[in-house]
Formats: C-alpha cells, structure tokens, sequence
C-alpha cells in the first residue's frame, strides 16, 4: 500500500512538471511589412511601353524568415520567437508592380513570366531589411537596388539604389516593424522617380536615330 502511494505521488508530480512545461511553451509572433495602396492610375494618354517584373532577389540571411538584427556592422542575429509572414521579397515585388502601375507610365506591368510579350523587364534585389542596434538609439535600414532592361536588346535603360534609415522611438519589435514598413515605402518611392522618364526619352532617342 505505501508502496502504491509512493508510485502515485510521482506521478503527480511528473505531471505537474509537463503541465508546467507545456505552459511555458512560446510561439513565435509573425509580423508583415505594411505600405499604403498607390492611388489610382491617372488616365492613359499616348502609351504603348509594357513592362513585367521579375522577383526581387536578397541576401540569403534574409529569406530564412526570422526579422534580422545587426549588433555591429560585423554581426548579424535572428529573432527567435519574431517572423515574417510572408518572404519580404514578395512583399517588395509586389509593392514596386503596384507602384508602377499607379504610375500611369506603362500600359501593362505584370510579373515577368519568361515570355517576350512586353517592352521592358525590371530586375531588383532587397539588400538590406533588419534593425541596427549599435550607435546609440535603435534604428531600421531597407536597401533596395533595381535595373529595367529593353527586352528586344539586352541594353540597360535604368538603374538605380537607394538606403533608407529610420529611427525607432520605442524600444520594441511590433514598433520597429512600423517603422520598417515607413523606411520601405520611402526607399520605394525614391527607388522608382527616375522610372517614369524612361519610355519617353527612348521614344525620343528613336526619333532622333540616335544609336
């Protein structure tokens, strides 16, 4: 009998302590970068250019899903328990479709399929989307780079890169990603301005049967 209760109370205490474990289990927060939609397009005056993108490409550090830190310009740490919901490239890729096609300066932009149906391509890269937590304060830095191409020659008709830094005023994850979705849609913005010159002086350049 002594014996049985012996045995019994082991059990309850192997169970308090899995109950008290299962407890203490922690899931991990997924968080996605928000910008606002473009507005609409304004009306189409003498258009022909079509353009697909193809998706962004980044760093494999930060396609691994885990929001990225840097303690140092050397050093790099991943959140255990604060991932994105979707791949930041997409995010970007579509964020730059949606805002070239607000633009009003292409009659189609679609995502680039392999197929020779369209004027121009735009290739780009996310090279930068991580905290940085060294230099006093904490802070957000997004770098996007990008290319747009003639597809009938292979000639390249406009590059551009851009750095964007943002202060964090509050020491958290859900404010740093804010503040990242802010950084991102102002890197994007001046990432895209010379865009829309681009059909318009080829067109010109054609005219003038410059080389």
């Amino acid at each position: 009998m002594k014996q049985s209760l012996i045995a019994i109370s082991f059990g309850l205490t192997a169970l308090i302590i899995l109950s008290g474990c299962g407890g203490a289990v922690r899931y991990p927060s997924y968080y996605t970068l928000h910008v606002p939609p473009p507005p609409d397009p304004p009306a189409q005056g003498n258009l022909h250019a079509t353009l697909a993108v193809r998706e962004f490409r980044s760093p494999t550090y930060l396609r691994q899903g885990a929001i990225v830190y840097k303690t140092s310009p050397e050093q790099i740490g991943f959140y255990n328990y604060h991932r994105w919901a979707t791949d930041p490239r997409d995010f970007v890729t579509n964020a730059v479709a949606d805002r070239l096609r607000a633009s009003g300066t292409f009659t189609q932009v679609k995502p680039y399929d392999g197929r020779a149906d369209i004027d121009y391509v735009l290739s780009g890269r996310l090279e930068k989307l991580e905290e940085i937590d060294y230099d006093g304060g904490v802070k957000v830095e997004v770098a996007i780079s990008a290319q747009m191409v003639r597809l009938s020659t292979g000639a390249t008709v406009w590059t551009n890169s851009v750095s964007e830094v943002g202060q964090v005023d509050k020491r958290d994850v859900p404010a740093m990603v804010s503040e990242m979705s802010r950084t991102m849609e102002r890197a994007i913005e001046k990432l895209l301005m010379p865009v829309a010159a681009v059909p318009s002086e080829e067109t010109t350049t054609a005219r003038r049967g410059a080389p």
